[in-house]
């Protein structure tokens, strides 16, 4: 089924760069979501809710590079704000992080 077509000039109005995972930790009381830590380039590391728990360690997290949407809309995720996304892609064997295919500055944008 296709999807709604939009404009260029929505997907210019999205704000996605490149940054590198600081610190993965579990948020209670949730068995699917992290507390994320993410530098995209700025002076202070973003703070997002991730619901990757199934498929990703925390361990493993630390230290790899993401593709992050910056300008989405802060929300409070069982007590805890996220200040972006992680954007992630699903397949029937669950989901794979969207990462960029050579080293890049964090800060980067996704144009």
């Amino acid at each position: 089924m296709p999807e709604e077509k939009i404009p260029i000039s929505d997907f210019a109005r999205l704000d996605i760069r490149t940054g590198e995972i600081l610190s993965a930790e579990p948020v209670e009381g949730a068995d699917r979501l992290y507390r994320v830590s993410v530098d995209i380039g700025e002076p202070a590391p973003r703070q997002t809710v991730a619901g990757i728990r199934r498929w990703y360690g925390a361990g493993e997290l630390a230290g790899k590079k993401v593709i992050f949407l910056a300008n989405l809309e802060p929300a409070r995720i069982r007590g805890v704000e996220s200040q972006g996304m992680i954007l992630a892609a699903e397949g029937q064997d669950g989901i794979s992080l969207l990462q960029p295919d050579r080293p890049l500055p964090n800060g980067c944008r996704v144009r």
